[in-house]
């Protein structure tokens, strides 16, 4: 039976994917969103990304995964280095849904969203912290009652992008392989 969708999951999409890769891997994003339908009940999805014109087919890519992206303009410096730090958005957005959802699955290890999580958790509105790298994420962090905390990094078999083969088919996650994780 299908888990009610009533809750919602607020993603720092940059901390996703660097602590991801910097566990040598690469997260399929289309299986972690049916994961988190279908073991948190998330009916929306926020994604929060810095904006670059030149990723428009990806970002409508991700929508088309069941993504809601939130873009924040990004900042293109001198040394050719570009910055859209998201993480006054993800908070904001948080709080302006904070009635449409029953509770929030927050998806980072950045210690900066301490403050919000220390408050859902006094609301009662978080169901669960989930952390992309356990090997590396903030101390602060590591206060919360584990029974808040999951990591990404303990689903790589179920949610690492696989390669095709050379027919060009994919092996992997469909729809319900993920309900024994």
């Amino acid at each position: 039976m299908r888990r009610p969708q009533t809750n919602f999951a607020f993603i720092d999409s940059q901390n996703l994917h660097l602590s991801v890769r910097e566990a040598g891997w690469d997260l399929d994003f289309a299986r972690f969103r049916i994961y988190l339908s279908e073991k948190y009940g998330v009916g929306q999805a926020f994604l929060f990304l810095g904006y670059q014109p030149e990723r428009h087919a990806m970002y409508t890519a991700l929508q088309r995964m069941g993504y809601v992206c939130i873009f924040k303009p990004t900042l293109v410096y001198k040394d050719g280095t570009t910055k859209g730090n998201c993480d006054a958005e993800l908070v904001l957005h948080t709080m302006i849904e904070f009635n449409n959802y029953e509770r929030a699955v927050i998806v980072t290890g950045d210690g900066d969203f301490h403050c919000l999580v220390d408050y859902l958790m006094k609301k009662e509105k978080l169901q669960k912290l989930l952390i992309p790298n356990q090997a590396k994420y903030s101390a602060l962090l590591k206060r919360f009652p584990s029974g808040y905390l999951a990591f990404v990094s303990d689903l790589k078999n179920t949610l690492k992008r696989k390669e095709p083969r050379k027919d060009g088919t994919l092996k992997g996650a469909y729809r319900g392989d993920l309900s024994s994780e």
